[in-house]
């Protein structure tokens, strides 16, 4: 049941469009709204609140627990069959299947390169022209005793620790993505300063150390795909190797070693986006709770209200089988914070036709921030 203000944001939820009229649309927040606000974190850590603190707010009824071992991400950059890697002292090759290890002279080449040939792989080096190294049965892949190795992809060179693997998307496949297999923490070392400023309070950087964690546990449980477990996008959480690393997010990382958030004893789907707007939006889970986020609203954050203007003819041309935008009906919310919340279900009415989409699907179709959204109608 709605409440009085949500009901009454409802019963007004509709909005005529006038031809060659300006459409402003307004909301708080970036991004789906679940778990962790990460300004919010922010502004809890400037409110005093610890880490713990801060996770106990955002992800209420999880428990505490430890969580290591291996990782294993897809570098999505690198989308070529080939793992060509710079020469380096210490570098090293190791054949997966035959479990055995070869050091690499780190004067014979400038390049080196893993192929796949038909279900085994080619070793090959650069000097003026590529020569081959060596062959294996299966797959292979570079090693470093944890030192960087620096990946050359298509459009760039990033650094890397642990392994780079040519692996294999099935049992025999001819064809090969490059994953890089890597302790969790230092996994972790890639991702926290890209996904929150390594400068920001300690404490905040502390609670995305633990929700990046728990959220790359949760993740290896339910690995993306046979061969790897994790990707390295914001599809997952955004990893960049040794190359992304800073000594601030290094410090939240040691200062929370292995800490991780639990539901019934399994590491919690901890999800969390840049800003939730005053509310936090519910999710399958029950540690995913939609609640009022008073952390979010501070100073620094320019994205807990932001506005935007388009013209009656740039939505037209997204949805062009209604004709001319006549009517904008938003038919359902979620009930949370101002206007009744984030938009779930709205109606767009053309002089041809209409069409009902989601809230989500308008805003990936206009580029918003956020489903937590309302529309005002201005003559042009």
């Amino acid at each position: 049941v709605l409440g009085q203000a949500s009901a009454a944001a409802a019963a007004t939820d509709s909005w005529t469009v006038p031809t060659d009229a300006k459409v402003v649309i307004k909301g708080h927040g970036y991004g789906h709204g679940h778990g962790m606000s990460q300004y919010g974190a922010e502004g809890a850590a400037r409110a005093g609140l610890t880490f713990k603190q801060i996770s106990r707010f955002y992800y209420p009824g999880t428990t505490w627990g430890e969580s290591g071992g291996k990782i294993s991400v897809l570098i999505s950059a690198d989308t070529t069959d080939d793992v060509i890697v710079l020469a380096r002292d210490g570098l090293r090759v190791w054949d997966v299947t035959a479990r055995t290890g070869t050091a690499l002279p780190a004067d014979t080449a400038t390049r080196w390169r893993l192929s796949p040939s038909g279900a085994g792989t080619v070793l090959s080096y650069r000097d003026t022209a590529w020569h081959t190294f060596a062959t294996y049965a299966g797959e292979a892949e570079f090693r470093a005793k944890g030192e960087p190795i620096t990946l050359v992809t298509p459009t760039a060179q990033k650094d890397y620790r642990g392994r780079l693997r040519s692996a294999a998307p099935s049992p025999g496949s001819a064809t090969r993505d490059t994953v890089n297999i890597v302790n969790l923490d230092t996994y972790l070392r890639g991702v926290v300063p890209l996904e929150m400023p390594a400068l920001w309070s300690p404490e905040a950087v502390k609670t995305q150390a633990v929700a990046a964690r728990t959220y790359a546990s949760y993740e290896r449980d339910h690995p993306r795909a046979a061969h790897y477990e994790i990707c390295d996008t914001t599809s997952c959480q955004v990893y960049g190797g040794a190359s992304a690393e800073h000594p601030a997010s290094d410090a939240a990382i040691t200062a929370t070693a292995h800490q991780v958030l639990l539901a019934d004893g399994a590491p919690a789907c901890t999800m969390f986006a840049s800003s939730s707007g005053g509310w936090t939006s519910a999710a399958s889970a029950p540690y995913l709770v939609a609640k009022e986020d008073p952390y979010d609203d501070w100073a620094g954050n320019p994205v807990h209200d932001w506005s935007y203007t388009f013209t009656d003819n740039a939505i037209e041309a997204k949805y062009p089988a209604i004709g001319d935008l006549q009517r904008i009906v938003v038919v359902a919310r979620d009930g949370n914070g101002d206007w009744g919340g984030r938009v779930t279900s709205l109606r767009l009415v053309g002089s041809k036709s209409q069409v009902t989409v989601s809230g989500d699907t308008l805003r990936s179709t206009l580029g918003l921030r956020s489903t937590w959204f309302t529309f005002a109608v201005k003559a042009a």
